[in-house]
């Protein structure tokens, strides 16, 4: 680890704590410093995802100080200090549900909220994957190194970009209005695992770095909270290998499909979608198309749980202006 966080560029115990603990220095200055940035960066991404501006919501992340408490949790596991754990967990929570009630009140005054649940900003976060967790545990990783080191502090904003904490939470804010609470899990599930791997991440790299012996604590000692934590990890895994099934299976249902329409011109496979039990091919095409016991045959030797296949068909073709 000594390649990674150098001696000479490794901050003290002391200098991290006064980076993530809002209770250590000038408190009072720190928790306000925390709560109107916070407040700031909720109303930012709530407008960016509202007018499904990705450059807006980039700004939010940019400002958001959430990932602060959220180090300070690891920080709390590494050194032994449960009321650093407690009070960082309190302003993460607090944090949660300012952002989710802007989100709320926000999207009250949308003329047509439903329409909001179609852009890309929300679709983006509402169905992560495990490729979204990964990113976040390496993201996890570069923001406890950054903040561990003295000399790499100017890659914090990379990292709150990637991490993205307070626009998952206004994305539930916004589809708990829309009467849409399946996606708002979704947002939240998202939120939640950048949460739990940045703790994980940010607890592995202080105990490697040396601030458990920094704090004359045993590294045997957190076997309670490393356990906590690989569970929290699996939690919320489990919706995230569900959701990259999904996404795998309707690709393959959408390469089946298009095979299925081959031989008919002018057909086309323009989307393939879960409900359930159910995968729902969207078809653009001539009124007549080949069996649907062909696709079902196909469908079957793919899924091994022969989900249910419904075809919604749209008589037409696509118009090429040239």
């Amino acid at each position: 680890m000594r390649g990674v966080i150098p001696d000479e560029q490794r901050r003290t115990l002391a200098q991290l704590d006064e980076r993530l603990d809002l209770s250590v220095g000038d408190s009072e200055a720190k928790r306000s410093a925390f709560w109107v940035m916070l407040t700031l960066s909720a109303v930012i991404a709530v407008a960016g995802v509202v007018s499904d501006s990705t450059a807006t919501v980039i700004g939010a992340m940019i400002v958001a100080p959430l990932s602060t408490p959220i180090l300070g949790v690891g920080l709390g596991i590494t050194t032994g200090r449960g009321a650093l754990v407690g009070r960082s967990l309190l302003y993460v929570a607090g944090g949660i549900c300012v952002v989710v009630v802007l989100g709320i009140v926000f999207a009250q005054v949308l003329p047509n909220p439903t329409n909001v649940l179609t852009n890309s900003q929300v679709l983006g976060r509402t169905s992560p994957t495990l490729m979204d967790l990964t990113a976040a545990l390496a993201t996890g990783l570069v923001g406890a190194i950054a903040v561990a080191r003295k000399d790499v502090g100017d890659v914090l904003p990379g990292v709150a970009i990637a991490i993205s904490l307070v626009p998952p939470l206004a994305v539930v804010g916004v589809c708990l209005v829309s009467g849409a609470p399946t996606l708002a899990m979704g947002a939240f599930v998202l939120f939640a695992s950048n949460v739990v791997a940045m703790i994980i991440t940010g607890t592995a790299v202080f105990v490697v770095a040396g601030y458990t012996r920094d704090a004359g604590i045993s590294k045997t000692s957190h076997r309670r909270a490393y356990s906590l934590l690989t569970a929290l990890l699996i939690v919320v895994a489990i919706p995230m290998v569900g959701n990259s099934l999904s996404s795998l299976w309707a690709t393959q249902i959408g390469t089946a499909a298009e095979q299925w329409l081959d031989g008919t011109p002018g057909a086309e496979v323009t989307a393939v979608t879960w409900q359930g039990s159910t995968a729902t091919v969207a078809v653009l095409g001539p009124e007549t198309l080949p069996p649907l016991d062909e696709l079902e045959k196909s469908v079957d030797a793919l899924i091994p749980w022969n989900p249910d296949v419904q075809v919604v068909h749209t008589v037409g073709a696509r118009i090429v202006v040239e």
